[in-house]
């Protein structure tokens, strides 16, 4: 490939971004760095996310929001002349599959990695990312330790479980007036993570942790669980682990008659949890980062996805759309395919037109304006409850702008 010029740079990857109900043409900077894209052939982004198992409907839809973002780029022209190509890898949500799925990308030649699911599948491939210097840039997998640990190499384009837990703990401790609060989790990286952030917090508000304990995952009857809960005399219950035990908490709650609030993290709010608990769902409160419905800035991609997937998309797609979305800002403002020249590039991003907001990373490389907000389940849907205001201290209806 030749080398462009300045004026052709100017031309040589726009973004699809949203803005109300369609999509415009962003043209990108017009001097995006002083080398080429790294020659001919595609430009190769890894999606590493749980294609199969019990969390396979999430990885889906991580996947599927991938290819949306791609399909955009490319017809937009893609980067500097060069199609994006999405390659995928199935962790299955451990640890073992985690680091599989990193090697086989790798040997794939991706330049950069836009995904993840799962916190336990990704801490053992963020090392093997990093000693071949390939950025990795999470849509879903908000353990704290990813980022603080990542060396630099390590983005987010979703929060943190100590943002999460933090949010969590005020909404329970205020706006539902809660003293008594039961943590349930799974023992997974995640859930467990999220549950000892929340407790920390809830704490710090004056409220009562008055259980905490972990649930084996994949069993089909947790109503010795829930009425051990009871037995503690909960106001709250809060459940940090994934959407297939949920979907049985709730509807096993509500048949044991059990009367305390249930909660849950932003790993239940897969649609399938409503397929699961059916009628038990209803009044169902979850804390979550917004849901791409709820963002007017994602109506074109909401259209573009279901358009490509007959399909919702899931809770976290847009987060995986402005993975992918960023890195290749950060392939064409690098003119590299180098990934430490795409690490320095996205360090250097500043408030990028996500449709999640805008996006700028802090040293660590998360967000610097991460947002969470709570829904709750109405006529069988996950509909935007509430969130705290600009000053932290009062929750007002969740509308986001």
């Amino acid at each position: 490939m030749t080398r462009s010029t300045s004026r052709d740079r100017g031309r040589r990857f726009r973004l699809l971004t949203a803005t109300g109900a369609g999509l415009v043409l962003v043209p990108l900077a017009a001097a995006c760095g002083s080398g080429d894209s790294g020659g001919s052939g595609a430009i190769r982004i890894g999606v590493p996310a749980p294609l199969s198992g019990d969390s396979a409907s999430a990885g889906q839809d991580i996947l599927a929001a991938a290819k949306v973002a791609a399909a955009e780029i490319n017809q937009a022209g893609g980067v500097d002349g060069r199609d994006v190509q999405i390659v995928e890898a199935d962790d299955q949500c451990s640890a073992q599959q985690g680091a599989q799925a990193a090697q086989k990308l790798l040997n794939s030649g991706v330049v950069a990695v836009a995904g993840g699911y799962c916190s336990g599948a990704a801490v053992p491939a963020i090392p093997i990312y990093g000693r071949r210097n390939v950025p990795f840039v999470l849509d879903a997998s908000t353990n704290p330790s990813l980022t603080d640990t990542g060396k630099g190499k390590v983005f987010r384009t979703c929060g943190r479980d100590d943002n999460q837990g933090l949010v969590a703990a005020k909404f329970m401790t205020g706006q539902l007036r809660a003293r008594r609060i039961a943590l349930l989790h799974d023992n997974t990286t995640y859930a467990k993570g999220l549950a000892d952030a929340a407790a920390n917090s809830v704490k710090q508000f004056g409220g009562q942790v008055v259980y905490q304990d972990a649930l084996q995952p994949g069993q089909s009857d947790y109503s010795p669980v829930l009425t051990k809960v009871a037995s503690t005399k909960p106001d709250v219950l809060y459940f940090t682990g994934y959407f297939a035990e949920a979907g049985l908490l709730m509807k096993q709650r509500k048949q044991l008659g059990l009367t305390f609030t249930l909660m849950g993290g932003d790993a239940t709010t897969d649609s399938t949890v409503l397929k699961t608990a059916g009628p038990a769902a209803d009044g169902y409160i979850a804390t979550t980062a917004p849901l791409a419905k709820d963002l007017p800035a994602a109506a074109a991609f909401v259209s573009a996805y279901k358009a490509a997937n007959k399909a919702d998309p899931g809770p976290f797609s847009v987060y995986e759309y402005d993975a992918v979305k960023v890195v290749a800002k950060a392939v064409d403002d690098a003119g590299s395919t180098k990934g430490a020249d795409i690490t320095e590039a996205l360090h250097k991003i500043k408030d990028f037109p996500g449709i999640t907001g805008p996006i700028t990373f802090d040293d660590k490389g998360d967000r610097t304006d991460p947002l969470y907000i709570t829904v709750r389940v109405r006529n069988g849907a996950f509909t935007a409850h509430k969130k705290l205001d600009k000053s932290g201290g009062t929750w007002v209806d969740a509308k986001s702008s």
